[in-house]
Order: C-alpha cells, then sequence, then structure tokens
C-alpha cells in the first residue's frame, strides 16, 4: 500500500513591492495634502492666493511620478554603465554650485535660470548610490578592504565637502552616513567603520565651530529654550507646534504655526505642522510608514538578483530612512537643525523628483526578485 504524501506550498509574506507602492503613494499623498495647508498662509501673503506652493509641489510630483516608472523600468547593465558618468556630472555641478549658484538664506544650494532650478546636493545622493553599488559589486570577492572601499570613501567625502561648503551641513552627513551603509552591506568590517566614522566626526565639529552661526546651533541645540528668540528659535517653534497637537491634532489646515510662527514651515519642519494637525497618532502613523519603508527595503536587498541591486536597495534605504530620521529627529529636539527635508512629504522639486526616482530603483529590485523567486 502506498502513501501519497501532500506538498504544503511555503507561505509567502505580502508583495514587498506592493507593500513600497502603497507606502510611497500614501507619503506623497500625505505631502501634497500638508504642503497645502502649511503653505496656503504663506502663499496667500506672497502671490495673493493659496495655491502657489500647492500647484508647484503637485507639478514636480507628476515628474516625480514619471520618475518613479522609468526609474522601474531600466535596464541594470545600463544603471552600472550610467554610474560613472552620473558622478562626474554631479561633481561638476557641486564645483559650479560654489562658483555661480543662486543664494537664497545665506546658503548657494541651486543652479538655473527663472523658476527652473535644480539642487545638485540632491543628484550627489543618487550618484553615490549608483558609483558606490557598481565599485563594490565589480570588487566583491577582494580580500584587502581598503581597496573595496577606497573610491567610495574618496566619492561620500568629496562630495560631502563641496555640499558642505554651501553650506549644507545635514546634506553632507546624508551623503557620509549613505557612504557608511554601503560600506556596511558590503561587508567591510564594522570596527574600521566605526574608525572613520568617529574619526569624520571629529573632522566635522572642527569644521561646524568654523562658523559662529553653527556653533550657536549646534549649542542652542543642547538648550534651545535659552535662546528663544535668536539660535534656537526655530527649534523652540517646534517643539511648540509638536506638542501642541496632543494625541490626535487641531485638525488639518487649523495649525497655529502655518500663520508665521514657525520658519520652514513646509520644508525642512512640515512635520512640526503634521504633528499639531494629526497630534502623536497622525506623527505615529507617519512614522511607521518610513519603518515599513526600511523593513521592505531591507528585504529587496536581501532577495536580490545580484550584488549591484542588493548594493543599490541597501544605499537606497539607507537614504531615505536616514534622512527621514535626521529630519524628524530635528524637529523632535533630539538632534540639531541641520536643514533636511522629509523624503516625499516636505515641499521641493529636485527633492521630490530625486527620491521618487531612487524609490523606483527599489521597486525595481523588489519586483526583480519577486519574479525570480516565482515557480
Amino acid at each position: 500500500m502506498s502513501t501519497v504524501t501532500a506538498t504544503v506550498p511555503a507561505r509567502r509574506g505580502p508583495s514587498s513591492y506592493l507593500v513600497l507602492l502603497a507606502v510611497v503613494t500614501v507619503l506623497c499623498l500625505t505631502g501634497l495634502v500638508m504642503v497645502l495647508s502649511a503653505s496656503s498662509v504663506t502663499s496667500l501673503r506672497n502671490f495673493d492666493q493659496p495655491w502657489y506652493y500647492f500647484e508647484h509641489e503637485l507639478m514636480w510630483l507628476v515628474g516625480g511620478v514619471a520618475a518613479f516608472f522609468v526609474a522601474r523600468g531600466l535596464n541594470t547593465a545600463l544603471l552600472q554603465w550610467l554610474a560613472r558618468p552620473l558622478l562626474v556630472v554631479t561633481v561638476l555641478s557641486l564645483v559650479a554650485v560654489l562658483a555661480v549658484g543662486r543664494s537664497a538664506g545665506g546658503a548657494s544650494r541651486w543652479l538655473g535660470a527663472g523658476p527652473v532650478t535644480v539642487q545638485p546636493s540632491e543628484l550627489a545622493k543618487l550618484a553615490l548610490v549608483l558609483f558606490g553599488a557598481d565599485v563594490l559589486a565589480r570588487r566583491e570577492g577582494q580580500s584587502n578592504w581598503l581597496y573595496r572601499a577606497f573610491p567610495v570613501l574618496l566619492a561620500a567625502g568629496g562630495m560631502g565637502l563641496l555640499v558642505f561648503g554651501q553650506p549644507d551641513m545635514g546634506t553632507a552627513m546624508i551623503i557620509c552616513f549613505i557612504g557608511a551603509a554601503m560600506l556596511f552591506a558590503a561587508g567591510i568590517p564594522v570596527r574600521l567603520l566605526l574608525a572613520l566614522g568617529l574619526s569624520g566626526g571629529v573632522v566635522a565639529y572642527g569644521l561646524a565651530n568654523l562658523a559662529s552661526y553653527r556653533t550657536a546651533r549646534l549649542a542652542s541645540f543642547l538648550n534651545p529654550f535659552a535662546h528663544p528668540t535668536t539660535s534656537g528659535y526655530q527649534a523652540v517653534q517646534g517643539l511648540i507646534a509638536l506638542g501642541g497637537g496632543h494625541w490626535f491634532g487641531t485638525g488639518v489646515g487649523q495649525s497655529v504655526a502655518s500663520w508665521g510662527y514657525l520658519p520652514n514651515q513646509y520644508t525642512d519642519f512640515i512635520f512640526a505642522v503634521i504633528g499639531q494637525e494629526t497630534g502623536f497618532a497622525g506623527s505615529l502613523v507617519l512614522l511607521s510608514l518610513f519603518a515599513t519603508l526600511g523593513v521592505v527595503g531591507t528585504r529587496a536587498a536581501g532577495q536580490a538578483a545580484n550584488s549591484f541591486e542588493s548594493l543599490m536597495a541597501a544605499g537606497v534605504t539607507a537614504w531615505l530612512v536616514g534622512q527621514a530620521i535626521v529630519n524628524v529627529g530635528a524637529v523632535a529636539g533630539a538632534l540639531p537643525v541641520t536643514g533636511v527635508p522629509l523624503p516625499f512629504v516636505s515641499y521641493g522639486g529636485s527633492s521630490l523628483v530625486v527620491v521618487l526616482f531612487a524609490a523606483g530603483l527599489l521597486a525595481k529590485v523588489a519586483r526583480g526578485a519577486e519574479a525570480g523567486s516565482k515557480p
């Protein structure tokens, strides 16, 4: 008598690609709504109509969605081929910003004329991810860690210094963090990364203290309420707005901070408006979305079809989640105010298009991993 054993198919978790698509969609729509809510008063004051910033954000979002699907469909070989030319173009653009860039708020960060401007420092993050993934994948298996890591260290350090000179310390930190995360994903020993990080931190602290305004910003971070009308003003107003939402918020469009009390309320400090209008509950949902993005991105990196795609996914995930942590940490008073936008949510053309392109690359890896795992 023969026995027939039934084979039970392995249970699969939710599709990483579909979860990623849902998370990015919700974040972008949240950003669109909150930009309108946070900017309408400023828009009315500056342009005599409340829709100016919202309309521009919507325009950039359309372009960003196109960039997402373009990135999702790009061939891996083409991405590797583009890595080095993109790095060269980015470095030249960063140099051009220091020479002929457009200035605002004491910083020179933009290239362009009229209403059309781009921010090369946003492109630097993408260039580093592609270049780092390409170099580390090609040099995989080499026993000499410095041979593997040196090009990435040079690219991250060089672009970081150029961005720091704009000055933009926050974005320089993000660029260095992306480089470190990719080296970690490539298997560079942690003790070496810690030593490099400590050395870089000492250098960054020394450079930060070369400018009096940065020294004041670092001092006010430790106790912003000791400088409530000067260097600590933005941090204090951000904390007041964030705490004013209590559990469930004042309601969308009802933020007091948007009436001019909080600087950069629809860009770097939009999380404070979200906290005031949606409360602790809404803030927690937003943070959960970024946490989900981190889990999905890590899963995609682990299941990628090849080393280049795995490292690319790891770099994009570290970039998006790390930047969100820095932004939220600055608003919540846990980190110094650095001036980096909240990915997908803050107002900004270059940032939105580039992060959606990066998300498209992550979607490409997640989709390809799932397609390759099907029987």
